[in-house]
């Protein structure tokens, strides 16, 4: 698939929404992330629509609300917004309470288009690669960027993973996604089994 100008279009506006973002963890320019959606679905035969839709999945929720969304689906088109939409757990501001928030997002992915279940997928799983990779730099001090901290964290995407079995979602991005989970869930027994792995090959007491 050869992506049109669209694409580049949408980069330039996503670039433009989160420019004044940073990813949590690491301090990264936000856009990368949109970058690693956009990729990943790329990555598993997504139409352009959806690569779009990856770009600009958090726009509403961050930036701007339902104003940010009409202004997405008269650049972009209709089908492009309500991928958006379908990615956005709200658009208020403040945000509501967050476990109920969480909850009642998980529900509507069981039934949720394809499409969104891709950018679902794809977003989710380039968040806990993050967390992984930061969490090898930074230890437990990690989950406070996390309002609800590690359990919040692992419950909330082992909750995704097991609506989306009951949806239509791709099958090889939902095992990588499941994967990823798993991980996410053993992480601090697996680093600190290979703090005590290298104390004993290194002969400290």
């Amino acid at each position: 698939m050869t992506l049109s100008p669209r694409f580049g279009q949408a980069l330039a506006y996503a670039a433009g929404l989160h420019s004044n973002q940073y990813r949590k963890a690491d301090g990264s320019p936000y856009v990368s992330h949109l970058l690693a959606v956009a990729s990943i679905v790329l990555e598993h035969g997504a139409d352009e629509d959806e690569a779009i839709a990856a770009l600009l999945h958090d726009g509403p929720e961050d930036q701007g609300g339902r104003a940010t969304l009409d202004d997405i689906r008269q650049r972009f088109g209709e089908r492009v917004a309500h991928i958006v939409a379908g990615c956005c757990d709200t658009m208020e501001s403040p945000k509501p309470a967050w476990r109920p928030r969480k909850e009642a997002f998980i529900e509507s992915m069981r039934t949720a288009d394809p499409a969104v279940q891709r950018v679902v997928m794809a977003d989710k799983l380039h968040n806990i690669r993050s967390i992984i990779r930061q969490y090898r730099l930074q230890g437990d001090a990690i989950w406070d960027y996390f309002r609800e901290g590690r359990e919040g964290s692992v419950w909330y995407h082992a909750a995704m993973v097991d609506a989306l079995k009951e949806g239509h979602a791709d099958p090889e991005l939902l095992m990588q996604l499941e994967t990823a989970v798993m991980d996410l869930e053993d992480l601090g027994r697996r680093v600190r089994n290979l703090d005590s792995s290298l104390v004993w090959y290194l002969g400290y007491p």
